[in-house]
């Protein structure tokens, strides 16, 4: 295995395991650590951008990529169809209405779909 490949399957767990620890701090009532959830989860996020510029950086590219805007608007879509996801999620299984939080999932697993067909037609 290549030393890029290493670097950026280890940065890429870490920053995924502290967003995911910070949304499980800020999402679930019993832990009482909402602030200290969303630092963590923000230093997650945070730590991915770097995991993103580090691996382009050892592809012998710039840390930053140059973003076409038909891709920006694409990533947007993508971001808000998860969230729309995640807010269905917790709406059934945290917040406790069940029934809204089928139907908002729903509509988020919808929009991923619509996202993949997207992202095909980008492709090519």
């Amino acid at each position: 295995m290549e030393k890029k490949n290493i670097v950026t399957m280890v940065m890429g767990t870490l920053s995924g395991v502290l967003f995911a620890l910070g949304m499980c701090m800020a999402l679930l009532p019993e832990w009482n650590a909402f602030t200290p959830g969303v630092i963590v989860g923000g230093i997650g996020i945070v730590s991915a951008l770097i995991t993103t510029g580090v691996r382009r950086k050892m592809e012998g590219k710039s840390f930053v990529a140059h973003v076409e805007a038909k891709t920006l608007l694409l990533s947007i879509f993508s971001v808000v169809a998860l969230l729309v996801l995640g807010v269905g999620m917790c709406m059934a299984m945290v917040w406790g209405m069940m029934v809204w939080g089928i139907v908002v999932g729903l509509v988020g697993i919808g929009l991923v779909l619509v996202d993949i067909v997207l992202l095909k037609g980008v492709k090519n």
